[in-house]
């Protein structure tokens, strides 16, 4: 097993343990309001395994490079990297507002600075990043499909859910603010 690979399995596992814990701790409280997230976290711990097993079973079974240069696998791996720092960073910076099922707790605030500024939904962008990332370092482009587009579905259903909650919470606010971001990637989408 080369650095990379040693790497790559570390990270994997990172990511596995991270989004674990992520989903036992960063519950929503008895006290928060139910019935706002619509199956939508059932979905993403179905979409996001399921895309990382398939991307890693079609990159052993078959061979649809992205580039020749031995490059893209430690560019992917950076990125599964970046990714995992910055959805850490941002859940962090919304302390106690994160909870992995959607909720709006009863003091919630609308966060619009750092990467809110430019994002909505930076934690899923960084998650998004980390799925590109995968399919990027398995340099195969069925792969990448796998490995990046169940995740994205899966999000969009999310934000479309989220979105809605924070529309009938916060109302014009939300919609202001929805005018002037982007939902995952700044200035573009």
């Amino acid at each position: 097993m080369n650095l990379l690979q040693m790497i790559f399995y570390i990270s994997m596992a990172a990511w596995f343990l991270s989004e674990f814990l992520y989903k036992n701790i960063l519950k929503s409280k008895k006290e928060d309001p139910k019935n706002k997230d619509k199956s939508s976290l059932n979905i993403l711990w179905l979409a996001i395994p399921f895309s990382i097993a398939a991307s890693l079973a079609i990159s052993s079974l078959t061979s649809f490079p992205i580039s020749k240069g031995s490059w893209i696998p430690y560019f992917g791996e950076a990125l599964i990297i970046i990714g995992i720092i910055l959805r850490f960073v941002i859940i962090r910076s919304l302390g106690k507002y994160f909870t992995v099922d959607v909720t709006i707790r009863e003091d919630h605030k609308i966060k619009k600075e750092g990467f809110y500024k430019y994002l909505r939904h930076p934690s899923y962008a960084f998650s998004l990043l980390t799925s590109l990332g995968l399919g990027l370092y398995l340099n195969n482009w069925l792969a990448l499909i796998f490995a990046f587009v169940p995740p994205f579905l899966a999000f969009a259903y999310r934000i479309r859910i989220e979105e809605q909650a924070l529309v009938e919470q916060f109302g014009t606010e939300y919609t202001e603010y929805r005018k002037k971001t982007k939902k995952l990637i700044p200035f573009i989408y």
